[in-house]
């Protein structure tokens, strides 16, 4: 990972820092669309397979909502807000690079009704401080890179 380039933090974002997941509020609704940051991807590598819970479940912030398979690990998906798994991307579980590919765009990962928007939002980053953030993850990605 290159530090002096700029990694992608969308403006209107919310980011899990803690693992690397991008929340996108949707207006008024309670809905909200999660995937996972390009600083988390570039970390795992290219996605071999996703699995997800199934729409209907009811999850805790940082409970268990499926599992990312790639070439360099697998890691945990948590959610970074509590509420329901109302809509899954069955596209990325068909092809799971459409995440490396896009994933601001057609590679998020699921929605959730979150039920608590507002206290657990507050826990996410957005905005400058987002980009703050990306920057020192990129910069600590690169000395343990180096370290290796």
């Amino acid at each position: 990972m290159d530090s002096d380039r700029p990694f992608d933090v969308p403006t209107g974002l919310h980011f899990d820092t803690d693992h690397h997941l991008w929340v996108e509020p949707s207006g008024n609704s309670p809905r909200v669309r999660v995937g996972i940051d390009s600083i988390g991807l570039e970390s795992l590598g290219e996605l071999a397979y996703i699995a997800l819970q199934a729409v209907g479940t009811r999850c805790g912030r940082g409970g268990s909502m499926g599992t990312l398979e790639a070439a360099k690990m697998t890691s945990n998906i948590v959610a970074p807000v509590s509420g329901t798994l109302a809509r899954r991307n069955e596209e990325v579980l068909r092809d799971p690079l459409r995440v490396n590919r896009s994933p601001y765009g057609e590679g998020w990962l699921f929605e959730i009704d979150a039920t608590d928007w507002e206290a657990e939002s507050r826990q996410l980053v957005t905005g400058a401080a987002a980009a703050e953030w990306a920057r020192r993850e990129a910069e600590r990605f690169d000395a343990e890179s180096r370290a290796d």
